[in-house]
């Protein structure tokens, strides 16, 4: 299961607001929403996530696997 707990970690550490990451980086209140709900999100939006908020891709998802969760 891929999960954006990171994403929230970075966003909290780093004291980064939604309202930035709308307005000032462009992205999307829908792919904020998407993050939000651990929807799928493209590799494109998350290249994109990764040059607004200078951090590597293990900063924005996460993969357990489902089957040890369960």
């Amino acid at each position: 299961m891929i999960s954006y707990e990171p994403f929230w970690d970075y966003l909290d550490w780093h004291e980064i607001s939604t309202y930035t990451l709308i307005n000032k980086h462009h992205i999307s209140s829908s792919t904020i929403n998407r993050l939000r709900h651990n929807k799928p999100i493209s590799t494109e939006t998350i290249d994109k996530l990764c040059k607004a908020l200078d951090c590597d891709v293990d900063d924005i998802i996460k993969y357990t696997d489902s089957e040890q969760e369960a």
